[in-house]
Formats: structure tokens, sequence, C-alpha cells
């Protein structure tokens, strides 16, 4: 079995699709013989697509054996939809969400559908596969299979080290509770809605702090954006994951003592985070046309044995299992987070027993290897019946 993995997600670039494929595309290579066509980051992203077509082919003609092509989003499965398939070739793509729900009728009448002409397609959660089938996707092609987390190395550093980090960070919680949060600055996040309308309204002292990408100065694509009709901006925004919170967070943090928002840290250091934070939330909203496809840093973090509340919308009821390695709260009411996380404070004590259990609950269930284990039998079974379609490529 011989597999090519197509893909404009992969390190260097950071998020959940980025690692997603890291993990598959290096688990991969260690069962079996594999190719990549992976975008580097070096040229236009408009150039690496236009050229796929033609890339393809030539690594399709230089080794024969390849029976399995694998596009790592609907997005660029989508574009190279259009060639005619290869003679006994299977066709395997991975749904994530924002490449699902993307907001465009044109996309999805003219353009996703198109998935169906593959042999497999792959959800990385229900939230996921329950639009796609909604969209059209034929259900007996659809699978899913969740993301995994990677084991942390270290727990339980020395109070010291932590305390010594945040020094240099310039930071002084004074007695608080620290919470954190992480992730690309867009709207589903709700970073700006949680610093808006929770964190004044917490009883308790809390210092929040926020990792991930970030602009602490207008740069001259957000006010080149901007200027575009609003519709236009949205849908702009989502397509090139532009960071549409970012505007609102930055204005919201310079009115709110006790949030810092640190850029993005070596994961080394968001370890450290995990393991010493007090809490870590991930309080996404409902954004039209835009969705969070699973929740990989919910793992990550309860992996790590750090409390976990997160919001139960989209796919992260996949990743945080309500009770079993985090808590699940209504997205967008904030009386309910504000409740919950007073709670929280004033009866520490009662949730120290969650974080040992939570992250025997993550590591046991969710793993990498599991991951890319589900994904071999998927394409070995496509190699043993020998999918393949019509058609000259």
């Amino acid at each position: 079995m011989e597999i090519l993995f197509v893909s404009h997600k992969f390190p260097p670039s950071t998020g959940g699709m980025e690692k997603h494929c890291y993990e598959l595309v290096t688990g991969m290579e260690k069962r079996c013989k594999t190719y990549r066509l992976i975008y580097d980051g070096k040229k236009s992203r408009l150039r690496f697509f236009l050229s796929l077509r033609r890339k393809i082919g030539k690594i399709c003609r230089a080794h024969p054996q390849i029976s399995i092509i694998y596009f790592n989003d609907a997005l660029i499965a989508s574009f190279c939809s259009f060639p005619k398939p290869r003679r006994c070739v299977s066709y395997v793509v991975t749904l994530h969400g924002l490449d699902v729900v993307f907001p465009s009728r044109i996309y999805h009448k003219y353009i996703f559908n198109r998935l169906n002409f593959y042999n497999q397609m792959i959800a990385v959660s229900s939230a996921t596969a329950r639009h796609a089938l909604a969209l059209g996707i034929d259900p007996e092609k659809l699978v899913i299979i969740p993301n995994g987390v990677d084991v942390p190395c270290t727990r339980n550093r020395p109070e010291c080290v932590f305390r010594d980090w945040l020094s240099t960070k310039q930071i002084e919680p004074a007695g608080r509770k620290i919470l954190m949060m992480t992730g690309r600055p867009v709207k589903r996040k709700g970073f700006s809605w949680f610093a808006e309308h929770v964190f004044p309204h917490l009883k308790e002292q809390f210092y929040l702090i926020i990792t991930g990408p970030f602009h602490h100065k207008p740069v001259w694509s957000e006010m080149l954006v901007y200027l575009l009709p609003r519709k236009m901006r949205e849908k702009i925004m989502l397509f090139f994951g532009y960071f549409s919170d970012e505007r609102r967070l930055r204005k919201v943090i310079s009115q709110t003592p006790y949030i810092k928002h640190l850029g993005c840290l070596p994961y080394s250091e968001i370890e450290l985070l995990y393991d010493k934070v007090d809490a870590f939330l991930m309080p996404n909203i409902p954004v039209e046309g835009d969705m969070e496809g699973f929740g990989l840093v919910c793992l990550e973090a309860s992996a790590c044995g750090t409390l976990v509340f997160a919001a139960d919308i989209d796919g992260i009821p996949d990743a945080v299992r309500n009770g079993k390695n985090g808590f699940l709260l209504p997205s967008g009411d904030a009386g309910a987070w504000i409740g919950k996380l007073n709670d929280f404070t004033h009866n520490a004590g009662a949730y120290e027993p969650y974080k040992a259990r939570f992250s025997r609950f993550t590591e046991g269930n969710y793993s990498w290897g599991q991951m890319v284990d589900a994904y071999h039998d998927i394409f070995k079974n496509l190699g043993d019946e020998s999918h393949g379609v019509s058609g000259d490529g």
C-alpha cells in the first residue's frame, strides 16, 4: 500500500488541522510507503492550489504503485475533484468543520457535493458529520474518527519554576486563580465574549492568560479588510482564517485588568501552563458559517491534569465528555459560566479529584496512535477491495 498525502495545513503553521495532518502523516510513514505533497509556505497558497493537478499527476506517474490519494480537508479535496480521477486509485478526505459549513451556496451546491465521487470521507466529530450529511454527503461513505492527544512528558513541576516563568512574562497574579485560553482569535472561540461578559462578573479574583497568534497593534491587512462591505469581509475572514475577533479582543483587554495575551508560545511553555493553571477554558459561541470541528486543545489540557470548562457546541462534545474529562456549559450563556466558575472557586476542594480522573479518561480514550490505527484500517480496506474509478487522470 502506497499513499500520497496532499495538504495545505502542516507545521510550522499551528492549529488543530496542522497537528492532525502532522500526526497522521508521520504515523502512517511508520506503517507503509508514503509520499508528501504539502504546502510549505514558501510560495503563495494560490500557486500551490493551481499547480496541484499537475503535481499529483507527476507524482503518480513516477510512483505507479500509489493506490490511495489522501486530502487533509474538504477545501483542497473539492478543488482537486474536477480533474478526472485516476484509474485504480482510491480518494480519501478528512472533513474538519469550517471546510464543510463555509457560508457559500455556490460552494455547497456545485463544489462540496463533488466529494461524493470520493471513496471515503472521514469526519473528525459527529457534529461535522451531521453538517456534511445535511449537505448531501453519501452516508455510506462517511465515518467518524476523532483526533488524538499528546501525553505530556512532565507534570507537577515545582511552583518556583512557574513563578519564575510568570515573572519573565511580567505577570503578577497576586494570589489570584489563573485561567487560560488558547487558539486563534476568531469569533467562534468566544475570547472577547468571555472577557467582556463573564470575566468582569466573577466574584473571586482571577487572572486570565490567553495564548496563540495575536497582533497587539493593528496591522495593515486588518485596516484593509475592514474597508470591505461587512458580508464580503466576513466571508474573506472565514476563507483565509483571518483573526476576526482580534480587533474586539484587543479593545476589551485594554479595558479589563488582569487579562494578558502572551501571543504564540513554544509548546513546552504551553505544557507548563496546562500543568500549573487552575482551569482551562474554551468558551466558544455560535457563529453563522463557522464551527469548531473538534476541540483538540481541551484534550491537551485535560491530559495534563487541568480542569477543563468548555462550551457545549459544535464538535467540542466529541472531545469533552461532560463529567468524564471536563465540564460542558451552555454556549453563550454568561450566567451559566459565571455560576460554574464561582462554584469552582468556592468549592475548590470538591473539584480537585476531577483532575486525575479527567486526565486518565483522556489518555485512555484519545491518542494519536488510535487515530492513525483507525485511518490505517480504512486505507487497508480500500486497498484490499481495490476501489478504483475509471478515468485517465
